[in-house]
């Protein structure tokens, strides 16, 4: 077989996706199960298991283990079916969204989790929007079904209505809470019966002749069959119908039903996803866009993680291989060094677990391990000049001045700092006034993050205080003038980000109004990718 015709197959294969939801949702249960039902690990542990210490399959780090929540992203690939499937476990909880929405850069498709009892709430309106940005397609799991939860109808018009993307269910629940029955599978016109307690692989659903079949009514109750029927006419009536075109452009989301914890109804939704969500796609660079079956390599670092083993203070960069074939030991020119780099220390993961990588096709995860040579949105190539897009960093909500509690450590607080930032936990910015380091999280949990990293990582004890910021802007202006007398009017609130483009400490949102108001000419964004270099 060729090279050429190896790629195509191989790229083929790939599916590389994430799960996004607000805290709570159920993300990493659905994640575990996604991986217990293809047959990645053989048994589920939840993060409430903590005192029997089987911790989250993808939750590593000591503090995840300490709160039971996600804190980093973790990549978890395995084989399902002759498909190679990359899954990108990201934070679900509100204070750790900066890696997530940066992981979103790297995937193909989403699986959008929602909490049947909760509906849509702040976390996920945040996380589409990022998804949007790049018209990635999103399936949906309304997840929790055997509690009470609200009325299917009313969660599919809460997304439409607050998310703005038409709902298009796959599978259907029979009942919910302790009368939870099962789902139909509206595309096989089967049912699958929930038997609590039970493992939910081994369950073969039941075929039905029609919707009118008389079986249906013994094996769910005669009462949740005319129920089942009712919502049916319904949906026939006021539903949008799925085309997978719609599904792929980001205006339709299919809907899948179930319970993550119980194993119930996330085989349809991995069955429906294979089928449906797409192969890795084109990339767009500065110089042109990069097609996935191209037979030369090339990539670009979403992420980096260092201390993934403490007790080698190793740091891993997360490589996304956007075209061509990877093969351990060869040569790849880096974009932004302009040098050849070989890439012999190469692993793909399961979590923290890694093994050796081999090779590589568009779609797949590398960790590349980096003595200090990478940063994220680094671009690599087989020696064309390449700088891979969409992969900015976005405008923090919270604030604080950092300065040591001993004067002696600086270099150490600025080695913390400095990697800390290059792997996407904080953004460091520095004030153009006074030379302070000032931190900018998406949430306020990520200081105390940030502070037990310091100390454990880096032996360095950080003093946090507050500052009076509540939101941040990049800007330009193409008036010299205009742009002249904006910074002399703020110049308390400017500050350098880590690649020097200059940032906008805002008080509040009506400092930022009044900005805009008053020196007309001033554009100002909410992330890094519109200003110019």
């Amino acid at each position: 077989m060729s090279l050429e015709s190896e790629i195509v197959q191989q790229v083929q294969r790939r599916r590389t996706f994430a799960i996004i939801s607000h805290p709570d949702a159920g993300k990493t249960t659905i994640t575990e199960k996604v991986l217990l039902f293809g047959g990645a690990i053989q048994m589920a542990g939840t993060v409430k298991a903590r005192k029997s210490k089987k911790y989250a399959t993808s939750d590593w780090m000591e503090i995840e283990k300490q709160r039971g929540i996600s804190v980093t992203s973790s990549v978890m690939k395995f084989s399902y079916n002759d498909y190679e499937i990359n899954l990108l476990d990201t934070p679900g909880h509100q204070d750790f969204s900066e890696d997530t929405y940066r992981v979103l850069t790297a995937v193909d498709s989403a699986l959008m989790l929602i909490d049947g009892a909760k509906g849509v709430e702040a976390q996920t309106k945040k996380l589409l929007e990022v998804c949007r940005m790049r018209n990635t397609p999103v399936m949906t799991f309304m997840n929790k079904f055997d509690r009470e939860c609200n009325n299917p109808f009313e969660l599919l018009d809460e997304v439409e209505n607050v998310l703005k993307i038409q709902c298009c269910p796959q599978t259907w629940p029979i009942g919910m809470g302790r009368d939870f029955k099962g789902i139909y599978d509206i595309r096989s016109n089967s049912v699958r019966i929930f038997h609590a307690g039970e493992d939910q692989r081994k369950l073969e659903p039941v075929a039905l002749k029609g919707l009118d079949d008389p079986l249906l009514d013994e094996i769910v109750t005669p009462f949740h069959a005319n129920q089942l029927r009712e919502d049916m006419e319904l949906l026939e009536g006021a539903g949008t119908p799925f085309t997978k075109e719609g599904y792929l452009d980001g205006s339709i989301t299919p809907v899948f039903f179930g319970s993550a914890l119980r194993n119930f109804g996330v085989f349809e939704f991995l069955h429906n996803f294979l089928e449906y969500s797409p192969s890795p796609r084109p990339r767009p660079a500065v110089e042109r866009v990069v097609k996935p079956d191209e037979s030369k390599l090339t990539g670009f670092i979403f992420k980096i993680q260092a201390n993934m083993d403490s007790s080698h203070r190793d740091r891993i960069a997360f490589m996304r291989i956007c075209s061509g074939k990877f093969t351990r030991g060869m040569k790849l020119y880096h974009c932004r060094l302009q040098r050849m780099i070989k890439l012999n220390s190469t692993v793909t993961f399961m979590a923290k677990e890694r093994e050796m990588l081999d090779e590589g096709f568009a779609g797949d995860i590398l960790g590349l391990y980096d003595p200090g040579l990478f940063k994220i949105g680094d671009s690599f190539s087989q020696g064309e000049e390449l700088n891979f897009t969409g992969i900015p960093n976005f405008s923090p909500e919270n604030f604080m001045k950092v300065r040591l509690a001993d004067p002696l450590k600086g270099k150490q607080l600025e080695k913390g700092l400095v990697q800390l930032t290059e792997e996407g936990a904080t953004q460091v910015f520095k004030a153009v006034a006074s030379n302070a380091h000032i931190l900018g999280v998406v949430g306020v949990l990520q200081f105390e993050v940030i502070k037990f990293r310091l100390l454990h990582e880096y032996n360095v004890e950080g003093v946090f205080e507050s500052v009076p910021y509540t939101c941040a802007r990049w800007y330009h202006s193409d008036n010299e003038q205009v742009l002249k007398k904006f910074e002399e009017r703020y110049i308390a609130q400017i500050a350098h980000d880590v690649k020097d483009k200059k940032i906008f400490l805002c008080n509040s949102t009506w400092d930022l109004d009044y900005a805009k108001k008053k020196f007309e000419g001033m554009e100002f964004y909410q992330n890094s990718d519109h200003i110019p270099v």
